[in-house]
């Protein structure tokens, strides 16, 4: 019963979590990356390897979350076919699809890393099929990456209000452009 109250003692007395980038540096799939400065690490959650809220921007009543994902080597599906799942998770205003002209999306190389990148804006109508059913939410932004990694894909995906997600972009960027090899 001591080493109860002992450990309770030690837990009051435990500072809270230093910010994200001050912590060990995450890593998933053979790759590692910085957490940008200021998001709230929320952890790992199912299927997910690292999960960070990001405050609402002035206006927005709603947080921002970037949701990081590795699956496995060869799990997770093909680059194009993940840049379609998340368009198919946008409307737009008049409630049809959205398709890829209507968003931005890059192939680029970074860090010697094949990363495909996707910007889309509309009525975000919810996760994906295993995420379950979800009230459709417009003004919304998604700011997606793919990094094909040593060990499979990392999946990065931000989404939250477009002010809150336009105030993340740049620490979203940076994020991208820290991922490399373990």
């Amino acid at each position: 019963m001591a080493a109860v109250g002992v450990a309770q003692a030690q837990a009051q007395q435990t500072p809270p979590a230093a910010p994200s980038e001050q912590q060990a540096a995450p890593e998933a799939g053979g790759l590692t990356w910085t957490s940008p400065s200021g998001w709230e690490t929320q952890g790992a959650r199912p299927m997910r390897v690292a999960t960070y809220r990001i405050a609402p921007a002035k206006g927005d009543t709603d947080s921002a979350e970037l949701a990081i994902f590795y699956f496995g080597a060869g799990q997770g599906g093909a680059v194009d076919a993940n840049v379609k799942r998340w368009l198919g998770q946008f409307q737009k205003a008049d409630g049809t699809a959205i398709t890829e002209k209507d968003a931005r999306s890059k192939k680029e190389t970074v860090n010697g890393l094949a990363i495909t990148t996707l910007d889309v804006k509309g009525t975000y109508t919810g996760g994906g099929p295993m995420m379950g059913p979800s009230t459709p939410k417009p003004g919304y932004r998604l700011l997606g990456a793919i990094a094909e990694g040593p060990e499979g894909p990392l999946f990065f995906k931000l989404t939250g209000p477009e002010r809150t997600v336009a105030s993340a972009e740049k620490g979203f960027r940076k994020l991208l452009e820290s991922v490399k090899k373990k």
